[in-house]
């Protein structure tokens, strides 16, 4: 029964996640109080929603012209600085799932990737570097009404077509989120103290998922964050790119948001997960969904 309720639970807080944030991602926010905005005008005849299409516009023209995503998103991306110097020897390394699009790839019949490629082709070449260490492929899918699409079996396809050995590559393909990415890469690897794994993620996601894999009790871990999406130092300059700082400002708020809430769940080891923290610990969590 306690395994039924840590499902349940589960279930309902990946529910409650994917819809709070299809309202309060920027964007969706924006053009709610947009449509709002204007169906006051029109409803009042001019007389109200002037003030909040006058906000609502505002905030459009800031997305526009001032780097909000890049100085969202460069606190997150350096956070856990690049690996300039990888160790001599590991044993694993962890791919977070998030650059292939499973359901496309299956309509299509060939691999499809998205903008965070970096996670598979990275992978790749630290397959080649190191030929002894196991490759752990982590993402199941992650619609409220799934198809059996999982993302792990397709990325694991493309590994194979990229030169990896089929024997070394293990998939997890039930987790839906970053905390079941940890919790079931976790129960599937079983690694033991004193094993040295890295994890592949995108840079902007790096923390979130190092506090996940802590609190769910793996030994440490080095961070191999991929996928930058951010100069080291934003620049302050003005510009006119409103769909790519509107998307990168939608992504990054994604994981400020996620941050926060995986906190208050109990979910990570800190509120802002960074590189000098442990792993693993007397409460780590390995027995339910969370």
């Amino acid at each position: 029964m306690a395994g039924v309720a840590i499902g349940l639970r589960g279930a309902v807080t990946f529910i409650a996640s994917k819809l709070i944030w299809s309202v309060l991602a920027p964007g969706n926010l924006l053009l709610l109080l947009l449509i709002f905005a204007t169906l006051r005008l029109v409803l009042s005849k001019g007389a109200r929603g002037r003030g909040v299409l006058a906000v609502v516009t505002l905030a459009f023209f800031a997305f526009a012209v001032l780097p909000l995503g890049a100085w969202l998103a460069a606190p997150l991306e350096n956070r856990f600085p690049l690996l300039r110097d990888p160790p001599a020897h590991i044993d694993g390394i962890i791919l977070l799932g998030g650059a292939v699009d499973a359901e496309l790839s299956h309509e299509r019949g060939q691999v499809q990737l998205d903008e965070a490629a970096e996670r598979v082709t990275e992978t790749a070449a630290l397959a080649r570097r190191y030929p002894e260490a196991r490759i752990v492929v982590s993402g199941g899918e992650n619609r409220l009404l799934p198809r059996g699409l999982a993302e792990a079996e397709a990325t694991r396809r493309l590994l194979l077509e990229l030169g990896v050995a089929a024997d070394r590559i293990t998939t997890e393909d039930a987790s839906r989120n970053t905390w079941e990415n940890a919790l079931f890469s976790y129960r599937t690897v079983r690694p033991r103290a004193g094993e040295k794994w890295l994890l592949v993620t995108s840079a902007m996601h790096m923390p979130r998922a190092m506090g996940c894999f802590r609190r769910a009790g793996w030994p440490p871990l080095e961070a191999y964050p991929v996928d930058y999406r951010s100069p080291p130092r934003v620049p302050l300059g003005l510009g006119f790119e409103f769909p790519a700082g509107l998307d990168l400002a939608n992504q990054a708020a994604k994981e400020w948001l996620g941050l926060v809430a995986y906190r208050l769940l109990g979910r990570t080891d800190a509120l802002f997960p960074s590189p000098s923290a442990g792993g693993g610990g007397a409460d780590q969590i390995v027995s339910g969904s969370g």
